[in-house]
C-alpha cells in the first residue's frame, strides 16, 4: 500500500514539473501577429470643380490618403498618370479623378474628347423662343421643328418635325448644366447628331426657321407626323382618307359549249347524236 502511495507521488510530480516546462516555452515565445496590409493608399483628386473638357495639369491635381478598404474603382495613384487628359465629365472639388471620366493622354482637352465616334457635333443658333426661354441646357434632349415659307420654294408656309431626341451637349460656352437648374440665356446650342440628321439639321438652319422643343428625358418614343400646312392650319387638319379595300372579284361562270355529242348505245349498236344546249333555256 505503501508502495502505491509512492508510485503515485512520483507521477504526480513528474507531471507537474512537465506541465511547468511547457508553460515556461510558451511564455519565453512571442504571440504571433497576423499581418495586415496597408491601412490607406494614395488617390489622385480634384483641387477644384472642373468642366466637361478641362485638360489637366499639376495644379488641379491633389494626392490624399485613402481608405483602403473604399477606394472607388478606377482611381489614380499620381499626378503623372492624369496630367494632359481632358475630363469627360464635370468634377468637383475633392472627387477622385478616374479613369472612366478622363479621355485618352492623346485626345487633349476641348470638346471634341466628348464626342462618341460615330456622332457630330452641330451648332444652331437660338434666342429666347427657340431655345425654350434658356431651359436648353447641357444634357438635355430636344426635338428639332423646322417652318419653311414661299421665300423656300414652298407654295404655303409648312412646318414639320424633322429630328427627334437629340442631346445638347453644350449652350454657348457652357458645357455642363447650372447647378441650380436656372435658365441660361445664350446665343448658340450645340447638339450631338449622326451624319445623316447633320445633313438635315444644316439644310433646315439654312432654309427655314428652327424651333427646339424641350422634351423628358423618360420619354424616348419616336413618333411620325405629316407635318401641317398654312391651309390646314386654318380650316383644321383634314381627316384622313380611309382606305377602302377592293371586293375581290367575282369569278364568270364557265360557259357552256353551244352543242354536245352524246354515244348511244342500244345493243351492240352504237349510235352519235348531236344535242343543241341553247333550246329550252339551257344557257345563262
Amino acid at each position: 500500500m505503501r508502495r502505491q502511495a509512492v508510485m503515485f507521488l512520483i507521477l504526480a510530480l513528474a507531471a507537474g514539473g512537465l506541465a511547468a516546462i511547457l508553460a515556461a516555452r510558451m511564455l519565453r515565445t512571442p504571440p504571433v501577429v497576423a499581418e495586415s496590409g496597408p491601412s490607406s493608399v494614395t488617390v489622385a483628386v480634384a483641387a477644384r470643380d472642373m468642366n466637361v473638357g478641362t485638360l489637366l495639369d499639376e495644379q488641379d491635381i491633389v494626392l490624399v490618403d485613402w481608405p483602403a478598404g473604399s477606394v472607388p474603382v478606377g482611381y489614380s495613384t499620381s499626378a503623372a498618370e492624369v496630367v494632359g487628359r481632358g475630363l469627360l465629365s464635370p468634377v468637383r472639388a475633392n472627387e477622385p479623378l478616374l479613369s472612366n471620366k478622363l479621355a485618352n493622354p492623346e485626345s487633349g482637352g476641348g470638346m471634341h474628347i466628348i464626342i462618341p465616334e460615330g456622332r457630330r457635333a452641330m451648332s444652331v443658333r437660338v434666342d429666347d423662343v427657340v431655345g425654350v426661354a434658356g431651359f436648353v441646357l447641357p444634357g438635355t434632349r430636344v426635338d428639332v421643328v423646322v417652318t419653311m415659307d414661299r421665300t423656300s420654294g414652298q407654295d404655303e408656309p409648312a412646318t414639320r418635325l424633322v429630328l427627334q431626341n437629340l442631346e445638347v451637349i453644350s449652350a454657348g460656352q457652357s458645357l455642363e448644366r447650372s447647378p441650380d437648374g436656372d435658365p441660361q440665356q445664350v446665343p448658340v446650342v450645340t447638339l450631338l447628331v449622326n451624319p445623316e440628321e447633320a445633313e438635315q439639321l444644316a439644310l433646315a438652319h439654312s432654309n427655314g426657321r428652327l424651333q427646339l422643343a424641350l422634351r423628358s428625358p423618360l420619354d424616348l418614343d419616336t413618333v411620325s407626323t405629316p407635318g401641317i400646312r398654312a391651309t390646314q392650319l386654318i380650316a383644321g387638319r383634314p381627316a384622313p382618307r380611309a382606305v377602302v379595300a377592293a371586293a375581290p372579284r367575282r369569278a364568270a361562270a364557265p360557259t357552256r359549249p353551244a352543242q354536245v355529242q352524246l354515244e348511244v348505245y342500244r345493243g351492240p349498236e352504237r349510235e352519235t347524236a348531236t344535242v343543241d344546249t341553247t333550246i329550252g333555256g339551257g344557257g345563262e
